[in-house]
């Protein structure tokens, strides 16, 4: 099985799968929730009747002079409302109007309001969370390959891997957010961090085949090696995702109802896209840099 030698064909495909929601981002942007960006989060019930239009209930907020307001219906009485930050009083006065407009009472189910500053604070938060994160993988990978040449290399490559992860969640998610009202929010966040964790896992395992193989057939081309070792880790990795993994976000995803379903999703395909990565992304990217090293060595 020569996988590191059908290598662009895989590159080619993270590309399309990448691409079209990076092209949506550039459009759209990032579908950010109130988490990050600040403002107000209303889930409401009707209680004696369904749920009004989604456009009734933004003209009451336009009205009360509040704009860029986001209406979502997750059941037949039931909406979820975002918007500016509201204070107490105002949310109290628009559930007093609506239910005046609707004739209906109206149960609140929740209700989150964030302020812009902590939005930012937290974003920032985020953002260096995952920079550190990075920089640790690096920082330990070089650690434990000390003992074979280019020792750094693989720490780098498991990051370009692991960032290559990273984009097909946040593609998704741009994705999500354009056609299922998905939004980047914590929950987002802690999905994110896990596929860094075990895209890291992964990738480790696969280079500390490489290392030790490369003690052992000293005589074998590079790219022939990491082949090899790859073919070795190949069983394990597919089994251990799917049979710890991904058939129970599987499960999750499509009957742990509305509120789970988006952070379950994206769990599954970026946990998927971290075995993915690790087969075809991660090696394949240290032969490349290995081929291209060796041809600028030989051409001095």
């Amino acid at each position: 099985m020569n996988i590191i030698g059908k290598r662009n064909i895989f590159f080619a495909i993270s590309l399309i799968v990448i691409l079209p929601g990076f092209i949506l981002l550039a459009i759209k942007g990032l579908p950010l929730s109130i988490d990050f960006t600040g403002g107000s989060l209303l889930e409401i019930a009707f209680k004696s009747g369904s749920a009004p239009a989604p456009a009734q209930v933004i003209d009451i907020y336009t009205q009360a002079g509040y704009k860029d307001v986001q209406v979502q219906s997750t059941g037949d009485n039931r909406l979820i409302i975002r918007s500016e930050y509201l204070e107490d009083s105002a949310r109290r006065n628009i559930i007093s109007q609506m239910e005046t407009s609707f004739n209906d009472e109206i149960e609140i189910r929740s209700a989150d309001s964030v302020g812009p500053t902590v939005g930012k604070e937290v974003a920032t938060r985020a953002l260096g969370a995952v920079a550190v994160a990075a920089l640790a993988v690096v920082i330990y990978i070089a650690f434990a390959f000390r003992g074979i040449p280019h020792a750094l290399r693989y720490g780098i490559c498991a990051i370009i891997a692991m960032v290559h992860d990273v984009a097909v969640v946040i593609s998704l998610a741009t994705i999500g957010g354009h056609f299922f009202g998905w939004q980047v929010d914590s929950l987002f966040l802690t999905a994110l961090l896990t596929v860094i964790g075990f895209s890291v896992q992964d990738k480790i395992v696969v280079f500390d085949r490489i290392r030790e193989n490369s003690n052992i057939y000293r005589k074998l081309p590079f790219e022939t090696l990491v082949n090899h070792s790859i073919v070795q880790t190949l069983q394990r990795s597919i089994n251990t995702q799917l049979m710890t993994v991904e058939f129970m976000l599987l499960a999750l995803a499509l009957f742990g109802g509305v509120t789970l379903r988006e952070f379950a999703v994206i769990l599954l395909v970026g946990l998927f896209s971290g075995t993915y990565s690790s087969i075809f992304i991660a090696a394949s990217s240290l032969v490349v840099w290995e081929n291209r090293s060796s041809r600028v060595k030989a051409a001095a």
